[in-house]
């Protein structure tokens, strides 16, 4: 589990423990995009994610991007928000101008 103090950023990726799960909600351990601002992540207990997989239906709401040297996709039509104590510890974070291109598919 990641320090509650810790500092979580827009862009950073987490491994993340999205069960349990109800119906089709994405489940077990995955990567997760923060997706919050920073100041909603400094101020609250809780950020908001968009889970990655290498799998899944190419849709225009699943951005794809290179992650760790393998092919994902970002699941906005999965975005949860979700309390800290599921991060479960830092895998990285994306090239700012990916995430550019995140923001504005999640506006589109």
């Amino acid at each position: 589990m990641v320090d509650q103090r810790r500092i979580i950023r827009r862009g950073e990726v987490y491994w993340i423990n999205l069960d349990p799960t109800i119906g089709t909600e994405i489940n077990k351990t995955r990567p997760g995009l923060v997706v919050s601002p920073d100041d909603l992540n400094a101020a609250l207990p809780r950020v908001i994610i968009a889970p990655l997989t290498s799998r899944g239906q190419p849709l225009g709401c699943r951005p794809e991007l290179v992650f760790g040297g393998q092919q994902a996709r970002i699941l906005l039509d999965q975005i949860r928000c979700v309390d800290r104590r599921r991060l479960l510890g830092k895998l990285g974070e994306i090239d700012p101008a990916c995430w550019h291109a995140v923001l504005l598919e999640m506006l589109h």
